[in-house]
């Protein structure tokens, strides 16, 4: 990921939430060092929690001033090295994130990071034809909907028993799961600031 500068990607969004019924969609995401990251949704609804995905774990890698790593050793089912990375900024929303390194490939396959406004959120990459840019080919995002702090204007699909559900009874302990599949990528021929405004 340090050879990339930008992209622009294309790709399909799944979104599988209890309480929101989200047809897949046409995604286009971009992205600027060091950090700059955004979805556009054709059809207007992305629903990942704010701060989630513009987390780039691979920068971590390149810039570890921020983190105190803890070399955990290694998974034994996957043999992925695990490590766990603590901010020292104690303002950080990020609290801890564990993150597992395929050590072959050079590519972070999974991560688990817990902040102090969103709870905690699971990323799972698989890559293919772009892996040697260290960008994913599909991207599942996990998150606990009992955390997510909702939108004002949210409004929720009832089932239609005869014991109506309140809102907080619905997304109690349930798990969102977003799942972006990318088609292509166009890498490091320039993004705008303006597309992240």
């Amino acid at each position: 990921m340090e050879k990339v500068n930008d992209y622009e990607a294309k790709g399909k969004m799944k979104t599988n939430v209890i309480f929101i019924k989200a047809p897949i969609a046409n995604v286009k995401v971009y992205y600027k060092k060091p950090n700059k990251l955004r979805i556009n949704n054709e059809s207007g609804i992305s629903f990942i929690p704010k701060g989630s995905m513009n987390i780039n774990l691979n920068n971590i890698f390149i810039n570890t001033e921020g983190f105190d790593l803890i070399d955990m050793g290694k998974e034994d089912k996957t043999a992925f090295r695990i490590i766990k990375l603590l901010p020292k900024d104690e303002n950080s929303d990020v609290v801890l994130s564990t993150v597992y390194v395929d050590e072959q490939q050079l590519l972070i396959r999974k991560a688990k990071t817990t902040t102090k406004e969103n709870g905690t959120y699971e990323l799972e990459m698989t890559y293919g034809k772009y892996a040697a840019w260290g960008l994913a080919d599909k991207v599942n995002f996990q998150f606990n909907t009992k955390d997510y702090k909702l939108p004002k204007g949210i409004t929720f699909d009832y089932d239609d028993g005869s014991k109506k559900k309140t809102p907080s009874d619905k997304i109690k302990n349930k798990k969102g799961q977003v799942e972006i599949v990318y088609s292509n990528y166009i890498i490091n021929r320039g993004v705008s600031d303006t597309v992240f405004q």
